[in-house]
């Protein structure tokens, strides 16, 4: 007799035994110190979340120039990767286990985040819509700098020593973020890559990045401790491309070869129907990558209990509900009532919003049943 699959049925991530199928998604929270180096308060943050099955960090920037954002961490200096040591610690302390999210956000930048106060690059000099987040505020974006291609070996190989810097900061493994409309996702769309090297044009050239990138980091990691983040549906950032089927289909089954932890895939949501996005169903994705499918876009505990017994995913990330519930499998696995986020406190701050939230206790439990 076969158990049927739920958020709370182990699973075996490639050599990584996971004691639940919820996998706390990476929320840029804006709360690194100076230098970008993460610190004590971090450490409690994931530390408290550690019953997750998997914690996947924040995004965090793999070069200077990859930052953009205030108070972001990044993973780039032996500072930041003594800083990272102490939240692994805490975590694996905690019997958790954690990802290292590798981030660089291309265009998605502004001179004032970045050294010397240079333009931010991108595969094509083509500016987004809206504002950059600056320490001084909302700023117009810029029109970014196109790579020359003779530049982009060293961008590749910023992700390779990012992930070197995850591995000796104590990680269990990296997701490469390629999502969100940051510069993987910006060399993929042909919004964003107007190139006519061997980096743009076909669908073939705009994945060689993803692809060049997915083979450095796996020279570094065992491939099964290796994730890719990708959003086929995602329009935030001014992202956008002609046939995301077609390009994120393509994608999806190239990446096929390394053998990877997963394929972590943000699902469309409100903002990206509204926003004109098309939307690439997760089918479309799970029909042609092999391995481990995570999920991510406003799930419950109904809705990720039945995509997984649907074997449509085979985890389930929450994002806003982990920043708000410390204790989120144990609150899902009672059925316990859910803490309020406060979203005013998402980005930036300290210990409010961040590591103040309330656990389930027992007297909770005494009082729900009387």
């Amino acid at each position: 007799m076969t158990t049927e699959i739920n958020l709370f049925s182990s699973y075996q991530l490639g050599n990584l035994e996971l004691p639940n199928r919820i996998v706390m998604a990476p929320l840029t929270r804006n709360r690194a110190s100076k230098g970008n180096v993460p610190y004590e308060l971090n450490a409690t943050y994931y530390a408290q979340r550690a019953s997750a099955g998997l914690i996947i960090s924040e995004a965090t920037q793999v070069t200077p120039e990859g930052q953009g954002y205030p108070a972001t961490p990044g993973i780039h200096s032996p500072e930041q990767v003594e800083g990272w040591k102490l939240i692994t610690d805490a975590v694996h302390q905690q019997g958790g286990r954690i990802f290292l999210q590798l981030w660089h956000v291309g265009r998605i930048s502004h001179p004032d985040l970045q050294p010397n106060g240079a333009l931010p690059v991108a595969p094509s000099a083509i500016a987004p819509k809206g504002e950059a987040a600056t320490y001084e505020g909302p700023k117009p974006f810029v029109t970014p700098r196109a790579l020359e291609t003779s530049e982009i070996p060293q961008i590749v190989e910023q992700y390779r020593q990012g992930a070197a810097n995850a591995l000796a900061a104590g990680f269990d493994g990296v997701e490469i973020h390629s999502a969100n409309g940051y510069l993987i996702d910006q060399f993929l769309r042909d919004r964003t890559n107007q190139r006519t090297d061997k980096y743009g044009g076909s669908i073939e050239n705009r994945t060689r990045f993803l692809l060049e990138v997915t083979e450095a980091v796996t020279s570094v990691w065992d491939s099964n401790r290796v994730g890719v983040r990708l959003s086929p549906s995602g329009t935030f950032n001014d992202i956008g491309d002609s046939n995301p089927l077609e390009t994120f289909g393509y994608a999806a089954q190239a990446l096929n070869q390394f053998n990877l932890a997963y394929l972590h895939i943000y699902e469309a949501t409100e903002a990206d129907i509204r926003h004109g996005g098309i939307i690439v169903p997760t089918s479309h994705i799970r029909d042609r990558f092999t391995g481990t499918l995570i999920v991510n876009g406003g799930y419950t505990r109904e809705k990720g209990d039945a995509v997984l017994a649907n074997k449509a995913a085979d985890l389930v990330a929450f994002g806003t509900l982990f920043i708000s519930n410390p204790d989120l499998p144990r609150r899902l696995a009672l059925n316990a009532p859910l803490n309020e986020a406060n979203q005013a406190t998402f980005y930036g701050g300290g210990e409010q919003g961040y590591t103040d939230y309330p656990f389930w206790s027992a007297a909770n439990e005494a009082v729900a049943k009387a």
